[in-house]
């Protein structure tokens, strides 16, 4: 359609189309900052709101009284562990000292060496009690965290029992809250859709058409992007039913449309050549003409075999003589390309 508009038209229908785009885009930007206020309309829930809250609190400061517990231990356990790894390190390294010494005393039989073979029994001796000592508070750390953790996993346990009968409650109230987020953001997304039609029926061929436009974009995108994606599920029959209604209102639509189209069409094409001409646009006209389309009946027609001068298919003349200089020229066309002269034409801008 453009090819039949005038150079600063085409830029102005470009710029206007950016209006429309950007007064959109303003317009989704506001629309998007009010629906993620809704989201703050309803409070966020836990499942904890669903529970007993005598025993949440008891249950809650038992399990964190025990992990408390099992933390501290974890921590003793690591360097009693540490302890008794070096106590055994020691015992090792003097039991091999006190086994070579042995083997040299055995060896000389020298009895002035009996005190020091008692004190180094007596040393060794200390270190295994050292040793024994460090396992022994490796084993009572063990004890300790096993204590703890049986005691965290039975409150656990209670705080599993108490929870379970909660999560169908809350799930119920999960599904309940988004169905109303749907309702309020239904609310304000319907009177954008109605108001949309309002414009695309009435205002969308006027002077202010790039807010009319811009708003349409607007709502459209509200409906697709802020309403469809929250429709709730319920198993997916209510997407699928509203998918359906939405098809078929739009099948319909485009039915009778297409039957009163063509109804439009063969009255339009029954009546005579000059009163065709006088509903039909001159851009429009032109460029359908450009592409080889009739602008009667919109087939396509032959136009570069320079003899078509009739559609074939509803008989609308498509080229003339000039009254003045005799040349073959556009029928549609307003003035004559060889010599000017003004031509009959009813069509209207």
């Amino acid at each position: 359609m453009s090819k039949g508009l005038r150079l600063t038209e085409q830029w102005m229908q470009r710029a206007l189309w950016l209006v429309a785009f950007v007064f959109a885009g303003f317009l989704i930007g506001l629309g998007g900052l009010v629906v993620q206020q809704l989201r703050d309309v309803e409070a966020p829930l836990t499942v904890e709101e669903f529970m007993n809250p005598a025993q949440v609190g008891k249950l809650r400061t038992e399990m964190a009284s025990e992990q408390a517990r099992i933390e501290g231990a974890r921590t003793r356990l690591e360097q009693a562990s540490q302890k008794h790894t070096v106590a055994q390190s020691n015992t090792r390294s003097a039991r091999s000292t006190f086994d070579n010494w042995l083997a040299t005393r055995q060896a000389t039989a020298r009895p002035e060496q009996d005190p020091e073979l008692i004190k180094r029994t007596q040393g060794l001796e200390a270190l295994e009690r050292a040793e024994r000592a460090a396992l022994a508070a490796v084993e009572r750390e063990q004890q300790t965290m096993l204590d703890a953790t049986q005691a965290y996993e039975r409150a656990k346990l209670r705080w599993d029992a108490l929870q379970e009968p909660a999560q169908q409650a809350f799930a119920d109230e999960v599904e309940a809250r988004e169905l109303r987020v749907f309702l309020y953001r239904l609310a304000l997304t319907l009177p954008l859709l109605l108001a949309a039609g309002w414009l695309f029926r009435h205002k969308r061929k006027t002077a202010d058409w790039p807010f009319a436009w811009g708003f349409i974009i607007f709502a459209l995108f509200t409906f697709f992007f802020e309403l469809v994606p929250y429709l709730p599920s319920y198993g997916g029959y209510v997407r699928y039913i509203v998918g359906i209604i939405l098809t078929v209102v739009a099948g319909r639509y485009a039915i009778a449309w297409l039957q009163g189209y063509l109804a439009r069409q063969k009255q339009a094409e029954a009546l005579p050549d000059a009163e065709r001409r006088q509903g039909m646009r001159y851009d429009l006209v032109q460029a359908r003409l450009a592409k080889s389309v009739c602008p009667g009946c919109e087939r396509a027609v032959d136009l570069k075999d320079g003899k078509t001068d009739f559609c074939p298919h509803c008989g609308i003349g498509l080229f003339n003589r000039c009254g003045a200089c005799t040349a073959r020229k556009n029928a549609f066309a307003r003035f004559c390309f060889a010599c000017g002269t003004a031509a009959n034409t009813t069509l209207a801008d």
